[in-house]
């Protein structure tokens, strides 16, 4: 008569094969929450960046454009930090409305005044504003830089006060803020801005 034998688990080897599994199932789970992770930092990096560059076109052509105002005032107004004013024909109508563009809390704004009145007058009461990038996170740090007909690429910008007669390229640094699942993160967006019409390099 034969004898079968049933060879069972110990207790200790079912223990470390559950030990094992639970540690292979936590791996697995913490690698797919870091793809996750990382996955929507680089979409969101993705669309913030491909939202800032769609918007950033028109306000780099409207500056390319800057030319003198209607009334006959020099082409640019305002060159700060944070906000830079300046006059263009932004509808092609014959026209030169009053850009400014400005920094606002955490929103980069819009105001434009379009002339009325023979002769023409920028009446302040009459600028609509509007927001056109919001989770702006430059803080204190420049949103424009002023550069002179010497820029090769490293100069540095014109020093504030600017001088607003010398300024002939305009640099724009955006630190736009990214909303993820578990912590905040920044992008940095830079263009520069040739002003055609005050070339004096040419």
């Amino acid at each position: 008569m034969r004898r079968s034998h049933t060879q069972g688990f110990t207790l200790l080897e079912v223990i470390l094969t559950m030990a094992i599994i639970a540690i292979v199932g936590v791996a697995i789970g913490t690698l797919q929450r870091d793809i996750y992770f990382f996955r929507t930092i680089f979409q969101g990096n993705l669309t913030v960046n491909d939202d800032a560059r769609r918007i950033l076109q028109p306000i780099t052509n409207e500056i390319r454009g800057a030319s003198p105002s209607s009334n006959g005032g020099y082409a640019l107004e305002d060159v700060s930090p944070q906000s830079f004013t300046f006059y263009s024909d932004t509808d092609a109508n014959g026209i030169k409305e009053r850009i400014r563009y400005f920094l606002s809390g955490t929103n980069l704004k819009k105001g434009v005044i379009v002339p009325t009145g023979n002769p023409y007058v920028y009446a302040s009461g009459n600028e609509q504003i509007t927001t056109i990038i919001p989770d702006v996170a430059n803080g204190a740090n420049p949103i424009f830089e002023y550069y002179d007909g010497n820029y090769d690429g490293t100069t540095s910008p014109l020093s504030s006060p600017v001088p607003i007669l010398s300024v002939r390229l305009v640099k724009i640094t955006l630190q736009l803020s990214i909303a993820t699942r578990n912590t905040p993160a920044h992008m940095t967006i830079t263009t520069e801005v040739s002003l055609r019409n005050l070339k004096d390099n040419l």
